[in-house]
């Protein structure tokens, strides 16, 4: 399986927050992420990234899962799941835990794969995220 590592700094479109009223600092969100990312794999690199996650946190801290599609500039989708931590301290929001590929389209079709990411909040409507994996096209088709 090929590996990989790539990074981008998304834009929060839309966010949506609940504050719960069962226990002191417990909100909810919804958020939808869009992105470019770089990636050192030149199949992935250039995608548009679009997430959408939810998060349970109290004073700051929790966890969130959520959707990804990554649209390549041919049209062809890899798509997939996350989920992992948040944490807060001294300001500083972080993100980090696992996604994995669960379908694509075109050449992503068939798709297998997972790894980690890691990322900040750098504003409130701004996160930079970084991530490592592995995949593995499936067989007939081919990188670019």
């Amino acid at each position: 399986m090929p590996n990989m590592t790539g990074h981008f700094n998304g834009n929060y479109t839309v966010q949506t927050i609940v504050a719960c009223q069962d226990t002191p600092d417990h909100i909810m969100t919804l958020a939808e992420v869009h992105a470019t990312q770089s990636c050192s794999d030149e199949t992935f690199n250039n995608a548009r990234h679009t997430g959408w996650g939810t998060t349970d946190l109290t004073k700051g801290n929790g966890h969130q899962r959520g959707y990804f599609v990554n649209e390549h500039p041919n049209g062809d989708r890899d798509c997939g799941t996350f989920e992992g931590k948040i944490s807060t301290s001294n300001g500083q929001v972080v993100s980090e835990g696992t996604w994995r590929y669960t379908h694509g389209t075109g050449k992503f079709a068939g798709i297998t794969g997972n790894g980690k990411f890691k990322g900040h909040m750098t504003s409130s409507t701004q996160i930079e995220l970084s991530w490592e994996g592995s995949y593995q096209l499936a067989a007939g088709t081919r990188a670019a």
